[in-house]
């Protein structure tokens, strides 16, 4: 699990702009048209339409895509009663997750109104504004009456995440978890340990899906909920057991086939888990520390099927699979509510989806090869691209056969792609590439290791689990820039490649590196001297496999790294030169851009070379590579200069290669809008497909184009440069990168270095 500091989380909260969510606007706003258009007096048209067709608000306004996330901060995380301002980073951290996963805006609400009848006042008065409503961190029980009166008196989705998120995903957990185990849910002992409002909302969803009351023991700190005890509130009286042989914990749940955890730590112990029947279900869900860790409820028994609110343990429950999607559905079909018939139709999505063949991104994301139905997967991955169109769908469907939509969906096929659209491939690329790193981390050699960039990267890669660092540099220096940054350096391997006690790790590195290159003149004692600077001695770390991976280039010129990275680790054989590639995560989609680093002036046949790379790279980051081969002509119509030399190599892979999906050269505008590209040039290759792959002619418009796009997209995310063609793991920075350019590199680098691995045992 992820080790957050205070002073990392300080930091990420008030580094930039303070805070996690903006307002962006959506329509031109540049001329004065615009203007007039946007404000007054255009903006009265639609005001009128409005006046005269209350629904067409959601066609003039952005209310059928905005959900207001509002609180009091009775119960905020496991922080209890902190107050409304105090919950504010968690509702906007709600409007993050709400708008990467789901594509929905936010506003978050903050109410400073402890009375229910006065906050429900204060709800229903601004509702209008919102096409949702998702309140959250409301203590019980005064959430129960609010929720309960907001969805009587709005006409819009109102849901309280804190009950039902979790409820919804831990019911479609249950359900698959009890078809693994072969029970029926109408027979099965159910031990609930909490009586807040997330233990009675997943309570009441089991008795939904089948559950029996009678079968049901709920339990709060004072013990067993019993059907004599005084003064219990509605919603206990509910789940109150007439049984009078169980009082505590232990006693409750012998026998039982399920335990659902609401409640706190280390309360379940393994005897506990011993006494349960058959192949028993543990819902361990308390946050932070669950009623038993994984390692130990795995240890008790080996039938045991378990769940935690942890993403490094199987099926962990966690209702960013949830929340996102239903209100997508529910906003997508102008919905009057949140019912019940869409929460049970979210229930079976998401339980049905673990059912379903799992898409290599999750398999690639968790390293596995295997995940299927069963013991260990049983609830689909968070980072699972079918949720937003299997819940969202289910949701809106329910919604529209329910009579609680207000428009109605024929086309779900078309709906679908859109949902698939919505967000484009914006934040899932890295999300999947630090997933994807710690499964498998490697060591790293960070050159410039004092540069308060690259150890800030290099301590976030650690923390983060998918890197082993190791930083060049002096120790004494190393630690007193790490006590001026705040940093720990528990862990992380300090190396001083020119002090006296590693005159031998450099004598041997000179002697591997003189024999190399024995035959460009290459001296030991030559080599050797060249051992005293970072990247001969990081380099030959990564040759030698004293390291799996190096980085380096916020300090050295790029000709002398390239200079170095060729002698000591080499071109690939099949290769003439190595080159580099920017990816564009924008919102448009991915884009794949080379060479933006090494080869100047390439002469066609070192284009050749760039395709094959870039084509052998975008596979690698599992895209199928639709490339185009860019000029300032289209297909010829310029027979001089550099276009001749991008239609020659294309010509010649076009005929090398059939199976490559490459063409040009063309403009860049033609690349990248097909219907323009396929009306005037219907003979490409790249006919029908949207292309994802540009290789320019030069490192000037390469390296112009992506900090171009840079500089007026801020939005953009932009990973690299990313090398291709070297025989290791060697790859580069810029001066200029950040803290979160240098992590992204360094999680490319560890697959990188993970798969070189697999390759060479094979």
């Amino acid at each position: 699990m992820v080790k957050i500091t205070k002073e990392s989380a300080l930091e990420y909260h008030q580094s930039g702009r303070p805070g996690k969510i903006e307002v962006k606007p959506t329509k031109p706003y540049h001329t004065q048209t615009d203007l007039s258009l946007a404000y007054s007096p255009g903006v009265a048209f639609p005001c009128l339409e409005i006046q005269s067709n209350p629904n067409d608000v959601y066609k003039y306004t952005d209310k059928g895509n905005l959900v207001a996330v509002i609180s009091n901060g009775t119960a905020v995380l496991g922080l209890g009663d902190i107050g409304a301002m105090s919950g504010k980073p968690v509702m906007e951290g709600k409007g993050l997750l709400f708008k990467i996963y789901g594509g929905i805006d936010v506003f978050d609400i903050e109410v400073d109104e402890k009375d229910p009848e006065k906050f429900c006042e204060a709800v229903e008065k601004i509702a209008p504004t919102f096409g949702g409503i998702n309140l959250e961190d409301i203590k019980a029980p005064e959430c129960f009456y609010i929720e309960e009166r907001l969805k009587k008196t709005l006409d819009i989705p109102v849901m309280h995440d804190d009950q039902h998120g979790t409820a919804i995903i831990s019911a479609a957990g249950l359900k698959n978890a009890l078809e693994v185990a072969g029970k029926d849910i109408a027979n099965v002992r159910i031990v609930v340990n909490g009586a807040g409002a997330a233990a009675i909302s997943c309570t009441k969803l089991y008795v939904a899906l089948g559950a029996k009351v009678e079968n049901i023991v709920m339990l709060d700190s004072k013990g067993v909920i019993t059907a004599d005890r005084p003064n219990l509130t509605p919603q206990k009286q509910m789940f109150a057991t007439k049984r009078t042989d169980v009082h505590t914990l232990e006693e409750a749940i012998k026998g039982a086939d399920v335990f659902v955890g609401l409640s706190k730590g280390n309360v379940l112990s393994q005897d506990m888990i011993r006494s349960m029947a058959d192949s028993p279900i543990v819902f361990a869900l308390a946050n932070p520390v669950p009623e038993i860790s994984y390692e130990d409820a795995m240890a008790s028994r080996p039938d045991v099927l378990m769940s935690t609110g942890r993403s490094d343990y199987p099926n962990q429950i966690n209702n960013v699979i949830g929340f996102p999607y239903i209100f997508r559905g529910a906003l997508d079909v102008h919905a009057k509510a949140i019912n019940e018939e869409m929460k049970m139709a979210a229930v079976h999505a998401i339980a049905d989806l673990a059912k379903q063949p799992v898409p290599d991104i999750v398999n690639e994301v968790y390293h596995v090869n295997d995940l299927s139905f069963g013991p260990k997967y049983f609830i689909p991955k968070p980072v699972d691209p079918r949720l937003i169109t299997e819940v969202s769908a289910a949701v809106a469907k329910a919604a529209i056969e329910s009579g609680v939509a207000r428009k109605t969906i024929t086309d779900w096929d078309s709906y679908k792609k859109n949902l698939m659209e919505l967000l484009g491939q914006e934040t899932k690329l890295t999300r999947n590439l630090h997933d994807t790193a710690r499964m498998h981390p490697q060591r790293v050699v960070f050159a410039e290791g004092a540069h308060p960039s690259m150890m800030k990267a290099a301590v976030q890669a650690k923390t983060e689990g998918f890197c082993y660092p190791i930083l060049l540099g002096n120790p004494d220096r190393l630690r007193r820039v790490a006590e001026r940054l705040k940093l720990n350096l528990d862990g992380i391997e300090l190396i001083d490649m020119r002090a006296d006690q590693e005159q031998g790790r450099r004598a041997t590195y000179a002697k591997h590196l003189a024999k190399k290159r024995a035959r460009q003149g290459y001296t030991f004692e030559e080599a050797y001297d060249k051992m005293y600077e970072r990247n001969y001695f990081g380099m030959m770390m990564v040759e030698t496999g004293d390291a799996d991976a190096f980085i380096t280039g916020l300090y050295t010129k790029y000709s002398n790294t390239i200079k170095v990275a060729k002698e000591v680790i080499g071109i690939r054989p099949e290769f003439s030169t190595f080159a580099t590639m920017h990816i564009l995560n924008t919102k448009k989609g991915v884009f794949f851009l080379s060479d933006t680093l090494i080869n100047r002036h390439p002469d066609e046949n070192v284009l050749i070379d760039i395709a094959r790379l870039s084509a052998d790279t975008v596979k690698f980051f599992n895209e199928e590579p639709h490339i185009a081969m860019i000029s300032y002509s289209n297909f010829g119509t310029d027979e001089i200069g550099s276009p001749v030399k991008v239609h020659n190599a294309v010509e010649a892979l076009q005929s090398r290669y059939p199976d490559m999906i490459i063409d040009g050269e063309m403009q860049v505008n033609f690349a990248l809008n097909k219907q323009l590209r396929d009306d005037k040039y219907p003979f490409t290759r790249l006919k029908g497909l949207d292309v994802n792959t540009l290789v320019f002619p030069n490192m000037s418009s390469a390296q112009g184009s992506y900090k171009l796009l840079q500089a007026l997209d801020p939005d953009a995310e932009i990973i690299g440069p990313i090398q291709m063609g070297l025989n290791k793991p060697i790859h580069f920075t810029d001066f200029e990168s950040s803290v979160r350019d240098i992590v992204n590199i360094t999680a490319v680098a560890v697959i990188d270095a993970y798969v070189d691995k697999i390759k060479r045992e094979k």
